[in-house]
Formats: structure tokens, sequence, C-alpha cells
């Protein structure tokens, strides 16, 4: 935390002195040679330190990870299925050992662990539906909030959707409702009232299956490896996930994937003429003003923008020449755009003609993922054992779709 703060004051302080710069270069017919080096060198130093910044705040979200948040209910049903915590961690360490080295190598007593993550007493060599979270030897909680971790880290719409899990697949409605078109009227003495029906709606989410492609490890390096193998292979298998995960929740079609937040977004504001790679002061304001108040003003609003359309909202000024990117100063308080938070999203298209390129608004309220039970994994030993391999393949069902588009609003460059 102290590293984090002591970065964020050098930030602030190269920042001060990059305004400086450009403050002094206004009222000068032109910069001299010396001060657009300095000028050079402050912003530069902004860019390199926002980086670290990143990159601590990255650190930071991973080691304070509440792993019971990800997957508490497993945790629960593991603890009971195996007798225990105690046994649970037996059996833990257990398929450890038969994850590195297979089934042969297990001693007695570790297989007497593993029998607790049988189903009906047999060993389940593929997954499915009827068997819950079960699978080969079921993978305990700690591997699974791995998995589960690194993927939703790869996911920025995770970040800033409404995500709900569910114990099934099965399709989830729920009913809609938009009565701000109607209101109330002044009742005349002696009148009737009038009347006006509530029409009320139905929307809903499935879970698609994502998997993140058979990964094959040799028995040398899963028996010789020097490393923590285990995290390494979940992370891997997580983000792989993840990626195609906060793909479709950013720009999927809707049509055998999920519908993206930025598909089919409302347009709250168009560029003019000849903004096909760029975006105005004016734009964003306009583009703020585009969504209700009720949404704007809940405290959950903000951007969500490529980091190269960032990059060309940082160098946008008001009307006084003050920059519209505010960075931090303060541990836990985010950069901001015009006083609002941001999200970079690097699935959200890059300014071009006709391109959704920023969202502004609530999107908590305005878009929903639903994840299924917890990110599944597969080993398969025998299938590539001439090959002296094992394979692994994790899987996890998802859907995203939105659920109040007058929750947020695009910016969309122009045509031409």
């Amino acid at each position: 935390m102290a590293n984090l703060q002591s970065l964020l004051d050098q930030r602030a302080s190269a920042w001060d002195k990059a305004q400086e710069f450009q403050n002094r270069s206004a009222s000068e017919t032109d910069m001299s040679a010396e001060d657009r080096s300095a000028w050079d060198a402050a912003l530069a130093d902004v860019e390199r330190l926002s980086t670290d910044i990143e990159r601590e705040e990255r650190h930071q979200r991973l080691a304070a990870v509440d792993y019971t948040q990800v997957i508490q209910a497993a945790k629960e049903e593991d603890d009971e299925r195996h007798g225990g915590p105690d046994q649970a961690a037996a059996y833990a360490d257990a398929w450890r050992t038969w994850m590195r080295d297979g089934a042969t190598e297990l001693s007695g007593e570790e297989r007497g662990a593993l029998r607790t993550g049988w189903v009906d007493g047999k060993e389940l060599r593929a997954q499915g539906v009827a068997t819950g979270a079960a699978g080969g030897y079921l993978v305990p909680p700690a591997f699974r909030a791995k998995l589960a971790e690194a993927q939703k880290f790869l996911s920025s719409m995770r970040d800033s959707a409404e995500v709900i899990t569910t114990e099934t697949g099965a399709t989830l409605p729920w009913p809609t409702a938009d009565d701000t078109a109607n209101v109330g009227a002044i009742l005349a003495e002696n009148t009737q009232v009038t009347e006006q029906d509530v029409t009320f709606g139905q929307a809903d989410i499935g879970a698609y299956t994502y998997t993140s492609k058979l990964v094959r490890v040799s028995l040398q390096l899963l028996n010789d490896n020097a490393f923590d193998a285990e995290s390494w292979l979940a992370r891997k298998l997580g983000e792989r996930i993840g990626r195609a995960q906060n793909a479709h929740f950013t720009t999927g079609t809707g049509t055998n994937q999920p519908e993206g937040v930025q598909t089919n977004a409302g347009i709250g504001k168009t560029g003019a003429a000849g903004q096909t790679t760029s975006v105005t002061y004016d734009d964003l304001i306009d583009l703020i003003h585009s969504v209700d108040p009720a949404y704007r003003l809940g405290g959950r609003a903000g951007w969500m923008l490529h980091d190269t359309t960032l990059a060309t909202a940082r160098k946008l000024k008001d009307g006084q020449g003050r920059p519209l990117w505010e960075p931090s100063v303060q541990v836990g308080v985010p950069d901001a755009l015009l006083g609002y938070k941001y999200t970079v999203n690097q699935d959200m298209p890059a300014m071009a003609a006709n391109a959704r390129s920023i969202l502004f608004g609530d999107l908590y309220a305005g878009y929903l993922i639903r994840d299924v039970q917890d990110v599944q994994l597969l080993r398969l030993s025998e299938r590539y054992a001439d090959f002296l391999q094992v394979g692994f393949l994790a899987f996890a069902r998802a859907d995203g779709t939105p659920q109040d588009t007058a929750a947020y609003k695009a910016y969309r460059n122009a045509a031409t």
C-alpha cells in the first residue's frame, strides 16, 4: 500500500510539472527547446508511472482475493463430502499428486482420500450436467478458485456488469417493465380516475459452455517442474476462458453466443463529419447527458473504452485548457475522465468509421453476466499415454445479456 501511494505521489508531481510547462507555453509564442524537452520527459514519467500503478494495483487485487467469496458454496459441499475440513485438505493434496503423477503413483492413503471425491462409488472420467460439479476426481476448491479468479481478471466486463451464479444452466427468465413514459395527473373533484395499465415484458438468459481448449503436458514436466505448476496451469486455462467470455460480453452477436454490451447499445452521441477516429470535449459532455440522471447520478456511472481511445481522450482539454483526464492521487480512488471512473476494455472497438467506441453509464444496471457453478477441470491421462503426456482442459458455463439498455449509451464515430 505504501509503495502504491508513493507511485501515486510521484505521478501527481510529474503531472503537475507537465501542466506547468504546458501552461507556460500557452502564454508564449513557441515553447523553447529546453522546455519542450522537459515537458516530453514529464509526460513520459506520467505514462511510465501510470503503468507501474496499474501493475501494483493488479498485484494488490490478486493478493487480496477472498477465495471464499468465489467458491464458498462448493467449499462447504466439499468439506461435507470428504468428512470435514481436514479430510478435504488431505483430498486436495492427493488430488495434486494424481494430477501431477497419475493414479499409479498414489499411496494407499491418497487413494482412500480420493475415493471421497467419487460419485456413487465410481470414478467419473467425463463431466455431465447430471452430476453437478463432479468430473473425474473432483477438483479441489483452491484449484477451482484459481481458475475462476484468472478468468475474472481477464474479463473487464466482470468488473462493471452485474454477475450472478446459479446451480443449473436452465434458461433463467425475469419480468421487465418500462413505465417511464406514463405520468400521473391532477384529479378534479367528483371526477372518475382514468386508467393506465402497466405493460410487462420478459427477458431471459441461458448458458453457453466455454472451453479453454486442450493443453498437453509431458510427464517429465509434471514430475520434474520446480515451480508451482498447479497455479500456472490454472492461470493459463482461466485466462483463455476469460478472454473468450470478455470478447463475447463486449461485442458478441447474440447468435450462438452472448449478446455484447456494445453490440446494440443505444447511440447517445454521433461524431461530426470527419471524426472517424476522434472525439471532442463537447461530444463527451453530450454523451454524459444522453444518459438519464437516474443512472448517471447513482454512483456507479462510468466509461468503458479501448486503451487507444483512452489515449485520445487523455489529450483532450476543456474550454479553460484543463485536461479531461484526472490522475488519482489517493490509493483506492480510480483515475477519472470528466469526473467519472473508466474501465479499459481491450475488446471494445478502437475508434473507426461508425464504431461504437465509447460507452458511458451504469453498466451494472445495464448488463447481466450469469455463471453456472464453478469452472471445471478435466484430466486425460490415458488418451495421450503413448506420448507420455497428460491432457488438461477447463470448462465454464456462462452467458451475458443487456438487461437495461437505458442505463448506458454509446458514442459512435462519424461514418466519413
